[in-house]
This record gives C-alpha cells, structure tokens and sequence, in this order.
C-alpha cells in the first residue's frame, strides 16, 4: 500500500503544484485583457480559466460570466460579439445589433482600442513577473558570486582554451564582468560564437577566446537535458559569495533586468532552434512544466511563485508570437489592417486561424513527446 501512495502522491503533488503556477499565469493574462476591455466601454461576456464545459461560476453587476472550466491548459476573455474563444469576429451579429450594442461590442471598437486590448494580456504577464521579481529581491536581497572560476571540467570548451582553476573573469566581448551569473548569462545565449574572455590571472591580464557549446548534462531527477556551456563553475561554500539588499525602486530595476534575461534567452533558443545551433528537444510542454513546478514545490510554495513569474514572462512572449490564434497574430492581422486601411477578409482571416489552430495542435503533441519520458519516470515512482 505504501508502494502505491509514494508512486501517486508524487505526480499529485506535481500536478497541484503546476496547476497552482498555471492558474496565476494564465489569470493575471486574461485579467489584463478584461480590464483594458472594460476600459474601452467592451461588454465581455465572459471570463473563463480552462477551456470546455463550466465546472462552476458566477455572475457580476456588469452581466460578466466568471467560471473555472474543466480544461485546466489556459483560459480566455469573451465579448459579446465574438463567435468564439479565439475571438473571432461575427459578423452576422453585429449587423443585427442596435447602436447601443454596438457601442458595447470588441470588434466595432477603433483599431488603436482593438490593438490595446489584444496587447494587454502579455503586458499583464510581464508585469506579473517584475512585481513578483521585485518583492523576491526587496524582501530576500540579491546574492552575487565573484567571476572567479573553482573548477574546470576536462576536455570543455574552457579547458581547450586555456581557462585555468582560480581565474577572475573581468570582461567579455570588452563588456565588464563583475559576478558570476554574467558569464552564465553570455554563455547561455551565444551557443557557438567564439568570445573574448579577459581573464586576471594573478595580477596578469590575458585575453582568451571560448566558443559555448551545448553540451548533455544530467540534471538532479536524473534526466537528460542539452545546456549551452564553457565547462567552468563555482564550488558551493567557497568565498566570494555576497549578499546585497537592494531598496524597492532599485529592486524594481533588478526585476526588470530579470524579465528581459529571462526573453531574451528565450528569444536566442528559439533562434538557435531555427538556426540548427540547437535541437528541439528541449522543447517542453504541460508535463514538463509541472514536473518544474513538483519540483520547486518540494523546496517551498515561496519558490513556486517565482517559478509563476519565470512561466508569466514565457506565456507573454510566447503569445506575442505572430501565429494566428495568439495575441500576435491578432496583432498582426491588425497592423495588415492599418496598413491596408481596412481589416482583412474574414475569408483569409478563417484559414488564417485554421492555420494557427494546426501550428499550435503540432508544438503541443511535439513538447508533449519530448515530455514522455518523464511520464515514464511518475509512473515507474521515480520523482
């Protein structure tokens, strides 16, 4: 009996975790919708987390269904006149609505309205994620290690170099480096570019060029993951470790750095990705976030809400991505419209968003596949 209970209560607790983490994202996302849609005088109709049939919901003074749906993978904001969740327009609808229906209806709203309320949901996820990083460094402060190198893995790019036990690293690319996380961050996104490290080596300057290579690690639930590497570290325990804390506006600047990283490393995978600089492999889906997610949870619900903001600045840079179906493609089709001086035919806006219903249907059963094996690892009790 013991044996059944520690092989589910190990993905229940994952699940709950990823469920919690999802939630967060996914309502301040359509919440941003919501509020600028109200701001714009836009009847919604309805304010759905998860998709399909309603598990339970109210009512507000506004006429607004709120409702918690059975499909837990996202949500979505419903105006009076859309045809459907993906906010499609319907046009037979809005030609049998009086002037003050209209008034209340999303897509007879100025272009510049449309655009804001389309915009408003990846805004509210990056904004989610600088207050969250905010309090995180206000409340914990910001710990720093010195760019010295402890170790040196053998036959690594960093080996190869010349890179040597007890170097400090004082630039890359002529950019100053002053901790640790720098060089991570230089590293992560520059997968096969040479760059110029200037290293102190006991009072000597030397400049060494490294080239960043993804290397196959196998990471604490024994899995196998491709990281873009040099092949130094720091050893945990041993100096040079600080603590500063920041004050609030100065950790409000810190955040804001935290959530750029965080796209812009996003964006380079992505780009390494296409440029054949890196697999898909690392692609993941819903499993592999709440693998993520029963993972931090073990460590505290405190690192549960970071991981939220982390997934907050993905979930708003993914949806801004020109795929019709997402907020970007909306966005798109309303900048072809300003270009053009009127919207494009509901004819080609249709196949448009068949075509990113197809796009979206393929990455997920894609990250769902690379996700298996780590469903073979729940089931096998192995978390």
């Amino acid at each position: 009996m013991d044996a059944i209970w520690n092989a589910v209560s190990g993905p229940l607790m994952y699940g709950f975790a990823f469920f919690s983490v999802l939630m967060i994202v996914v309502f301040f996302h359509e919440l941003g919708h919501f509020l600028v849609a109200r701001w714009c005088g836009v009847k919604v109709s309805a304010f759905s987390i998860g998709f399909g049939p309603e598990i339970g919901g109210f009512y507000d003074r506004h006429g607004t269904r709120w409702k918690l749906s059975w499909i837990p993978l996202g949500g979505y904001v419903k105006f009076m006149d859309d045809e459907n969740a993906a906010s499609m327009a319907s046009p037979e609808a809005l030609s049998k609505m009086s002037a003050e229906e209209r008034a209340g209806a999303f897509h007879a709203k100025p272009l510049w309205q449309r655009a804001a309320v389309v915009a408003a949901g990846p805004i509210a996820n990056f904004i989610l994620a600088i207050v969250i990083f905010t309090f995180w460094f206000w409340s914990q402060g910001v710990y720093t290690t010195e760019a010295r190198v402890d170790d040196v893995l053998p036959d690594s790019p960093a080996a190869r170099a010349g890179i040597k036990p007890g170097d400090v690293v004082t630039a890359i690319e002529g950019q100053p480096i002053t901790v640790f996380e720098q060089i991570q961050r230089n590293v992560s996104t520059n997968v096969g570019k040479t760059l110029t490290f200037e290293i102190n080596r006991g009072g000597q300057k030397l400049e060494i060029p490294v080239t960043p290579q993804v290397q196959e690690q196998v990471d604490e639930a024994g899995d196998k993951v491709r990281m873009v590497l040099i092949g130094v570290r720091r050893i945990p325990g041993q100096e040079g470790m600080t603590r500063y804390q920041p004050g609030f506006f100065e950790a409000i600047g810190i955040a804001g750095d935290r959530t750029w990283f965080v796209v812009t490393s996003t964006l380079g995978y992505f780009g390494d990705v296409v440029g054949g600089r890196q697999g898909a492999d690392q692609l993941g889906g819903p499993i592999r976030i709440a693998d993520v997610a029963g993972r931090v949870a073990s460590q505290g619900w405190e690192y549960i809400i970071q991981l939220a903001a982390f997934l907050s600045v993905s979930v708003g840079l993914i949806n801004l991505f020109p795929i019709p179906l997402l907020d970007g493609g909306h966005l798109m089709f309303y900048a072809i419209e300003a270009v053009r001086g009127r919207p494009l035919e509901e004819r080609h806006q249709e196949i448009g968003f068949r075509i990113g219903m197809a796009v979206v249907l393929s990455l997920m059963i894609f990250a769902t596949f690379n996700d298996l094996h780590i469903l073979k690892r729940w089931l096998g009790g192995a978390v």
